[in-house]
């Protein structure tokens, strides 16, 4: 039907029921046949929609070459007003995700329209319908097609997780795949292909195993497989619990894990939860959805205290059938958020507590009730760990978030292969059970040990007192202070405070490598920084900085991506119109960076690393001497005309205006340090740059001594570079809440 045909739609009228602006419609629908034939789209969508026209035009013809040119926004505008419209818009986008669907046969009645088939691949598709879904608020079963898709896209995602990662119990697993797949033959053909184009047979055979799959449907090796399989159930679960072993383990009995699902046993146990003073951990469980059925409401509520873990069955509390369940659940969980005397740990409370108020109208408040809390995922991000190396950024199964936290502090990660399990299902079996009361115990656990050993982990001593709480004689409980303490850089705080300060070596960012002169900049101010190679995806600063508790620095398109993959306030998007320097200073007062003199050249341009050596002017010149052939190419000799200031730009200075001196806190060079002399290699392999100390630097009179990077073996000499740093960032300096204080 062609949009400007009034004989067979009726005129549109206006809201009392007239004609739109007491004109003849077949006028303003003739205008908008013109506008459409002549492929000004944009303005027949804005006419059509000012004078309320949608209902008489076709949607498809309407709405698809915007949708081939990648105009989204006026397609939403143009069915804003009207839910009928929405449906059919969503039916035709949906109609396009259809297995098999060429989009290119809908482009072909363009040729006119510069058409962005590449922002129409399925997937893409996809995620607009599911967003457009929740925007209009309609259910899923108007869009069958990206339904399946999506479930197929959980279903390639759970293969991965059992035969690749291994992160999901074998029970998880079956249970999961067996809701997704359900009658659906093509679900079931897509299951039966994902599992062949698996290598490893017997991963296969035991998943084929728990789903019971028809062994006529399988190939001859994983029927065989199969069969061994069921003569090793019983070593398979011996192992199984062997591998437990590595992992964290509750450290209270099992009687004392409490499942609290009615208003009598809520009140039996309401006074050890609302104690005053004492430190509790707060966590959250609910169903994965992996994004095929819509988000899921929460399903468990724990909250640990020291010896007891208490598990509270949300659904069937806040049951309108429960009695006086709902409201005194809501009180109870209102009291202990808006306690200040209690302290809440958590990890990631911010967006666990959005979930509390999207799962339970009753909690909606939740996140702006909360005084008290500590997120151990902002402690995390300024943790440094001395004696136990980094992980491994493309280490897919190594733990991450509050595992790899667990296993820093207390020595082993948490087991993981219960959190994709079903949590809707009751009752709880009882791994899932042990699995969520560890999940809250362990958080008392890493705040015990950071308390006891902040500087281990180069956190501010007598961490309790920075977080505004005093210790009590019972361990595990805590005192209010005397008076209002500062804020601590970690603790939650609203959007309208001023954010946390921040001191310049704790505070760690990834940035895309074309900010390599911003993070050289950073690094100069003592700022941890991680540049990203060339040849690496912007995807990698996102696990970067979950991994290692970064915040990203983007200058891109990706911003938004990468944004909605480490949440708000951990990801910023650089204007590249301002030198490095300008974007510095704009970073620091963004995230209110604390940036002191003895910071300055803490760390090396080159690497990032923050351990030198001090050599003494004489020990240089005999490491020069050995290490080059004199007039040789390339070669620094001790002789020659050198300009004392050829490589100061990368030097440190022996004084600047305002007392500033360089003398990083590091030891003299030893000769243990050294792993050979020709040529020059420290202990750990790195090889000193000696060709680029020009021999008028190790003829300068005054010059005290040299250092050398650990890290990358860049060599570092007295000059005037720190007052030129020091003089351009002067403002940051002298715009530091606290007085400059020497290197710590």
């Amino acid at each position: 039907m062609d949009p400007g045909d009034p004989e067979e739609k009726p005129a549109a009228t206006d809201p009392a029921g007239e004609p739109a602006g007491g004109q003849d419609p077949c006028l303003f629908l003739q205008t908008l046949q013109t506008l459409w034939s002549t492929r000004d789209l944009r303005q027949a969508i804005v006419l059509g929609t000012k004078l309320q026209l949608q209902a008489d035009l076709d949607v498809e013809k309407m709405c698809a070459p915007l949708l081939l040119q990648d105009k989204v926004d006026l397609t939403e505008r143009y069915v804003d007003s009207s839910p009928l419209l929405q449906q059919r818009l969503l039916a035709l986008m949906d109609s396009w995700c259809q297995p098999g669907f060429d989009i290119r046969v809908v482009a072909r009645r363009y040729p006119q329209a510069t058409l962005r088939l590449e922002r129409l691949s399925p997937r893409a598709l996809g995620r607009q319908v599911l967003r457009l879904l929740e925007q209009y608020r309609l259910g899923p079963g108007l869009c069958p097609n990206v339904a399946t898709q999506q479930r197929l896209a959980a279903l390639r995602c759970l293969c991965y997780k059992r035969l690749v990662e291994r992160s999901i119990s074998r029970e998880s697993w079956a249970e999961l795949v067996q809701g997704l797949v359900g009658q659906d033959e093509c679900l079931q053909g897509q299951l039966l292909r994902l599992l062949a184009s698996q290598e490893d047979v017997a991963a296969v055979a035991q998943c084929a195993l728990d789903l019971s799959l028809p062994e006529e449907r399988l190939p001859a090796t994983v029927v065989a497989e199969m069969s061994q399989l069921r003569l090793q159930e019983r070593t398979d679960k011996a192992s199984s619990e062997d591998r437990r072993d590595d992992c964290y383990r509750l450290p209270i009995a099992r009687e004392d894990i409490h499942f609290l699902a009615s208003w009598e046993e809520l009140a039996r146990h309401e006074d050890t939860l609302l104690q005053p003073g004492q430190v509790v951990g707060v966590d959250l469980e609910w169903r994965p959805s992996f994004g095929a059925g819509g988000r899921p409401r929460v399903s468990l509520m724990q909250v640990a205290v020291e010896g007891r873990v208490f598990l509270l069955d949300l659904p069937q509390l806040s049951n309108p059938a429960g009695g006086q369940a709902p409201r005194a659940f809501s009180q109870l969980v209102s009291r202990l958020l808006s306690d200040p005397s209690i302290t809440k740990l958590g990890y990631g409370m911010a967006g666990d507590l959005r979930s509390l108020g999207a799962s339970y109208p009753a909690l909606a408040q939740a996140g702006q009730q909360l005084q008290g809390g500590l997120d151990l995922l902002q402690v995390h991000r300024q943790l440094r760990v001395a004696d136990r190396p980094a992980p491994a950024v493309d280490g897919a199964a190594g733990p991450r978030g509050l595992s790899l936290l667990v296993q820093q502090v207390l020595g082993k990660p948490l087991d993981k292969t219960q959190q994709l399990s079903n949590w809707d299902r009751r009752p709880l079996g009882e791994g899932q059970l042990v699995y969520a009361a560890a999940d809250a115990y362990c958080l008392l656990e890493v705040f015990w040990a950071l308390c006891r050993e902040p500087a281990r982990f180069h956190l501010p001593g007598a961490l309790p007192w920075s977080l505004g709480l005093g210790r009590s004689k019972r361990r595990g409980t805590w005192e209010p202070p005397p008076q209002k303490a500062l804020a601590s850089p970690w603790q939650e705080h609203s959007p309208e405070a001023e954010a946390p300060e921040v001191p310049a070596r704790a505070f760690r960012v990834v940035c895309d490598n074309m900010l390599g002169g911003l993070g050289r900049t950073l690094r100069c101010l003592g700022v941890d920084v991680r540049v990203l190679h060339s040849g690496e995806d912007h995807r990698q600063a996102a696990e970067v900085a979950r991994q290692e508790g970064r915040v990203i620095l983007t200058s891109g398109l990706p911003y938004h991506k990468l944004r909605a993959q480490v949440g708000a306030g951990r990801c910023l998007a650089v204007d590249c119109s301002l030198k490095a320097q300008q974007q510095a200073k704009a970073i620091l007062r963004h995230f209110n960076v604390r940036v002191t003199p003895a910071d300055i050249f803490s760390r090396c341009q080159a690497c990032n690393c923050d351990q030198y050596l001090k050599v003494s002017k004489d020990v240089m010149k005999q490491l020069v001497r050995l290490s080059v052939h004199p007039g040789g190419p390339g070669g620094a000799s001790t002789e020659g005309p050198h300009s004392d200031g050829e490589q100061e730009a990368g030097s440190a200075p022996e004084e600047a205006p305002g007392g500033c001196s360089y003398d990083p806190p590091c030891r003299w060079l030893e000769d243990a340090d050294l792993q050979t002399r020709v040529p020059a290699t420290l202990a750990n392999g790195t090889q000193l740059q000696l060709a680029g100390v020009p021999a008028g630097v190790l003829r300068r009179p005054g010059l005290r001594h040299f250092y050398c990077c650990t890290g990358c073996g860049k060599v570092f000499w007295e000059g005037s570079h720190l007052a030129r740093v020091t003089s351009n960032f002067r403002e940051v300096l002298e715009g530091a809440p606290r007085p400059a204080s020497g290197p710590s």
